[in-house]
């Protein structure tokens, strides 16, 4: 296997001591390789899993010739004269004898095509007089007929291996009817939080600690990537509790710590994960999130976010979780989309980092507009809880003025 120090460094504008956000997430998915192992589960239990096969139809959807409408089933040419309603088909109860010339059978949606009819009129249009039916003009051959494998057809792949299933995913392998599908097995994530300043909840705060809310947001934020996830709790800097929390979390496919990757930091975790694997640590130009490590303890990628709660949330939602999801086995599907709004009031940047200020977008005279949630600090969790947006000011980019244009990344729908 590859070294990674090798592969970053071969990367052209690699610099850890000033990686432009781009950069380090180009050189997270060149360094990651997704895992193969697979798993077959049935249908029902394939929503959220990542397809580890080509899904390739071997009927066609629909099977028959069906109207889309209720109407009736007619030949096109005979459009001109009155017809002579002689059945009815239903969907699952097809009409069994062939329409001859003047000839209509009332349809409903669903039902397959008569046959010698090849166009559907709506019931809502037609005169009915007994038996006797009279299309008016303005019809078009073959309307409101649904043909067989329009859906769907025998031998054309439909989904590939890397799909993301949804919940339509689930439903077009259910409509061949596929019960089972192979997937790639779940990933698995250990994750800890280091510091002596941590109290769990549930423990008086003694003075000058904190509680660990970084385990919790972590905990929510896996959970909408579906993963297995171990929670190893609170490791103090201690080098022996350390380096047993390393080690059992590289069990997993990958590791996220929070807190001890800043220089200057009272603590062993940069020491001991050098120490236990390959591990790079990254000044990264952003703004919060600018302290981060990346690399690979035994088979397991290591994800070294800071300590600060809203700089693990942005670390997490702009790096760590494009990694977690390409070492899934997923395809280019799962980028975060970029939106334009404006700007509803002055924005304060400076050149030389991209910065995700948390934001509120709101519709204001039919104009997507948005605003901050107010202090910006990196410690004020409050800030995400108020947002439903992070406005993202490229890394160039200085002081915004109100009504300029701006881009957001939306913060529901992540995953």
């Amino acid at each position: 296997m590859k070294r990674i120090i090798q592969i970053v460094s071969e990367m052209e504008g690699y610099d850890p001591d000033a990686l432009h956000v781009a950069k380090a997430r180009e050189a997270m998915r060149a360094c990651v390789t997704p895992i193969t192992d697979t798993e077959t589960v049935p249908v029902r239990k394939a929503l959220g899993r990542v397809l580890a096969e080509q899904i390739v139809p071997g009927i066609n959807v629909p099977s028959h010739d069906n109207s889309a409408m209720d109407g009736y089933a007619v030949r096109f040419a005979d459009l001109d004269k009155p017809l002579t309603e002689i059945g009815t088909a239903l969907a699952g109860k097809p009409f069994s004898r062939s329409v001859a010339a003047g000839e209509c059978v009332r349809i409903m949606t669903g039902a397959v095509m008569p046959a010698g009819t090849d166009t559907v009129v709506i019931q809502e249009v037609v005169k009915r007089e007994g038996k006797r039916v009279i299309v008016p003009p303005g019809q078009k051959r073959a309307q409101n007929v649904r043909y067989a494998g329009e859906d769907l057809k025998v031998g054309v792949p439909v989904l590939a291996a890397g799909q993301h299933l949804r919940p339509a995913e689930v439903g077009l392998i259910a409509s061949l009817g596929i019960g089972e599908v192979r997937v790639r097995r779940t990933l698995r994530v250990a994750f800890f939080s280091t510091g002596d300043e941590l109290a769990s909840i549930g423990a008086k705060l003694k003075e000058g600690e904190v509680y660990d809310s970084n385990r919790y947001t972590l905990h929510a934020m896996l959970e909408r990537l579906g993963v297995e996830i171990e929670d190893l709790g609170v490791v103090r800097d201690d080098p022996k509790a350390l380096e047993a929390a390393l080690t059992r979390a590289a069990k997993a496919d990958a590791i996220i710590t929070t807190g001890g990757v800043s220089v200057g930091e009272s603590d062993f975790i940069r020491e001991l994960m050098a120490k236990l694997g390959e591990v790079l640590f990254w000044k990264i130009a952003m703004r919060p999130g600018r302290p981060m490590a990346f690399g690979r303890i035994g088979d397991a990628y290591l994800f070294g976010l800071p300590g600060n709660p809203v700089a693990v949330m942005v670390t997490f939602y702009q790096f760590v979780r494009d990694a977690l999801l390409h070492l899934s086995g997923r395809r280019d599907d799962y980028a975060i989309p970029l939106l334009a709004a404006t700007a509803a009031e002055n924005l304060r940047k400076v050149p030389g980092r991209t910065e995700y200020q948390r934001g509120v977008l709101f519709k204001e005279a039919n104009v997507w507009k948005v605003r901050t949630t107010g202090q910006q600090g990196s410690g004020v969790l409050r800030s995400m809880a108020e947002a439903n947006c992070f406005i993202v000011l490229e890394h160039e980019r200085a002081a915004v003025k109100a009504g300029e244009p701006v881009t957001v990344q939306l913060m529901e729908g992540l995953a």
